[in-house]
Formats: C-alpha cells, structure tokens, sequence
C-alpha cells in the first residue's frame, strides 16, 4: 500500500468558478450558480469562495442567500459547459499518467506511481497539475495524496481544502495523527443518519471508529460496517481504474417534475417518456435488460411519500414498449395516490442484444428496426426529432428535457 502515489484532484468552486472565468466581470464579485435566476428560486448548486464568506452555502436556497448577500452575481447553470471544461481537465491529468479515473464531474483519481520518475516527488507533480490546470482553465485544483484513494479522498476533503497551498499528503505514518483526531463526518460515506448510529455506540471520531470492534460492527451493519472499519484504518485496495464507469449494472433515468403529478394519466406520460429514454441508452450499448425498477416521491421531505419498487420481466429487453408495461404495473401496485414531484426508471440485470428469444405473437425484428430507425434520427437531429404524442400533453416533459443535462440547462 506503501508504494502507491494517488491523487483525488478536487476543482474549488467547479460551476462558480468556470463562470467567474467565462464572465470577468465577475471576478471580484460573490458568485453562484443556481437553478431559476429570473424567478429567484431554486437551490445553489456552487457557490465562490467570496459567497461563502458572505453566508451563501451550495445546498442552499436562492432565496436565503439573497438575503444573506443580496449582492450577489447570480448565473444560471450550463452544463455542456461544464462537461466540456472537466474533459479538459482530465486531459492535462492524462499528461501525468494513464491512470486517471473521474470520481464527479470535479473529482479525478490520478495514480502517478510509475510517474515519479518522470515529474519527481508527489508534491512536486500536485504543483505541476495546479499549474497546469489555472493557466488552461482558469480553475483553482486542490490535490489530496495518499497510498490509496481513500486517504487521498480524506486528505482532499479534510487539508487541501482548507490549508493554502492546496495539497496535503496522508500516509501510513501521519494518518493516526491527522486523521483519526477528525469527527467521524469527516470520512466520506458517513451522513447524518449514520453519524447518529455511531454516536449511541460513543464513536465521535475516525480514530473512535478505527479502534471499535470489528466484529460488532460487522454484526450491525454487514459488510457496511466492514467498509466503514476498513476506511477509518486507511486500506482500500481498489486501484485507479480508467474503464471503471464502462461496464454498467443499470441504467436509470430520473426526473423531479415542475409540480406535482396527481393523476395517474399525468404519471403515465413521464413513466413513457423515462422508458424510451432508458431504452434508447440501453441500445445505444447494445444491452438488454430483465429487471425493471421504477420509483415515486411526493415533494414533502419532511413526511416522505412514494414508492421504490421493481419486478423482472419473462425477456431481457431493450424495447420501450415493455418496460413501459412494466413501470405501469408497478404504479398500478404500490403508488399510494397522493401527489408525485419526482419519478425514475431503471432497467437492469444485462445481456449482450445480441441474445434474441423469439416469440410467437411479436415480430420482434420489425420492432427492431423501427427502434434502430428512430435512433438514427434523434441521433442526427435531437432527442425530440420524434416524439410520442402522450408528450405533446401538458404533462409531457420531454422538449423542456431535451435542453437540460443532468436536470440543468446545457
């Protein structure tokens, strides 16, 4: 575990901080991004080191932290923008080494062990992509350094966010005394639930954690608690995997609606629209999936609402049809009636498409053209080129969807 170099290259500010370099005028001023600027509502997606010392807080609504800092620069997110300044990135970290593996779209993995010989100490290197990165980009990086990627994820997160030059190295020999002293938050995977449960069995920090019995916590939480164990003691033996997002267990798409959903018909429209989607992606990777989840929330956090269940299906499919079918059955059995803001569709458990089981009643191959026909023409002209008619209702959400990445717009 020794001998590896990992970096967790972390982009301070990553939305805030494109804009302020796409907008100079900005440069001096407390910046956030956010979901509606001319309906002043949403929530903050990032926010500038100068809104932060001005009390505004990614996670934030807009409208607190108007009031917060009511001169603050408010931009509307860009996604593709984003995407396209994270390729950048991970290409002047691929001058570095091949093994780079993005964590989020502002995280990166780099292992720079066969490296060193190349760029010289591990220090040395993390100033060298600091550099780099600011005079391409125009964006701050910190950079966490351990022998693994969980302590280089602790030392990112914990130090290098938080000390000036923006690097911090944990290793086998500082990291009782480093690490182990923080909460016990401070370890990623640990949220508030999880704190609480920690808590009545008095683990206030790593440190507290990493001593605990490995067998009781084993015995609570399942492997869980084994991973939970293993990460406060710093082993992690998962390398730094390039292809690690290639090979999927699911494919899902998920989408919060502009109000809420009471009807069932209404529902049906964007259980359609979700199913096509993820079938499209399905092809698009030549899977077919067996497995069908679909899941429903109301808008209230505080009292939950809503339903996350799923079923298999006689054939592996890539058809939107049947995992339409599918989804509507499990509305039809577990959906409560009450109001829905968010629905998501998920097909998993793949075989290669190559794998056909022929049916009596379906011309499966005519089916299989017309789908490989109208991805060819959203392929060419846009998602929307062709469209169901159920999406031309005012429940149908697909031509606001084909203008957002990832719920934002591109």
């Amino acid at each position: 575990m020794a001998d590896k170099i990992i970096f967790l290259v972390d982009m301070q500010s990553f939305y805030a901080s494109v804009e302020k370099v796409a907008n100079p005028q900005y440069k001096d001023r407390p910046v956030v991004v956010a979901g509606d600027p001319a309906r002043r509502s949403g929530v903050l997606l990032a926010a500038c080191p100068i809104a932060k010392k001005h009390g505004a807080a990614t996670g934030m609504r807009l409208g607190e932290a108007l009031k917060q800092c009511p001169e603050l620069a408010v931009v509307r997110p860009r996604m593709q923008e984003y995407i396209n300044v994270s390729i950048r990135i991970s290409e002047i970290l691929e001058r570095y080494s091949d093994l780079v593996e993005p964590y989020s779209i502002d995280e990166q993995f780099v292992d720079v062990t066969g490296s060193l010989v190349l760029f010289g100490d591990p220090e040395t290197i993390a100033r060298s992509i600091q550099q780099a990165v600011l005079e391409e980009t125009g964006i701050y990086a910190r950079v966490g350094i351990g022998p693994n990627k969980v302590l280089a994820k602790i030392a990112c997160d914990n130090f290098a966010k938080k000390i000036g030059p923006g690097i911090f190295r944990l290793t086998e020999e500082n990291m009782r005394q480093m690490m182990w002293p923080l909460p016990v938050t401070g370890m990623f995977g640990i949220g508030s639930r999880m704190d609480r449960h920690l808590r009545r069995l008095g683990i206030h920090t790593i440190g507290d954690l990493a001593n605990f019995p490995l067998e009781r916590l084993t015995r609570l939480w399942g492997i869980q608690g084994h991973v939970l164990w293993m990460t406060a003691n710093g082993i992690d033996y998962s390398p730094v995997s390039p292809a690690t997002h290639e090979a999927q267990k699911a494919i899902g798409h998920h989408m919060t609606l502009p109000r809420d959903y009471a009807a069932a018909e209404e529902i049906h429209v964007i259980l359609l629209e979700l199913s096509e989607e993820v079938c499209r992606r399905a092809r698009s990777k030549r899977v077919k999936g067996e497995t069908v989840t679909v899941g429903c929330r109301g808008a209230d956090f505080d009292h939950p609402t809503g339903f996350h269940r799923q079923m298999k299906l006689s054939d592996a499919t890539n058809h939107g049809a049947d995992v339409y079918r599918a989804a509507v059955k499990l509305l039809e059995k577990h959906w409560d009636g009450l109001p829905v803001r968010s629905v998501g569709v998920t097909l998993s458990q793949f075989s290669p498409d190559t794998q056909v089981q022929l049916h009596l009643f379906r011309d499966l191959d005519k089916e299989r053209r017309l789908d490989s026909a109208i991805d060819a023409i959203k392929a060419k002209y846009g998602t929307v080129a062709v469209v169901r008619a159920a999406s031309l209702t005012k429940a149908g959400q697909a031509y606001d969807r084909a203008g957002k990445i990832g719920g934002h717009y591109k």
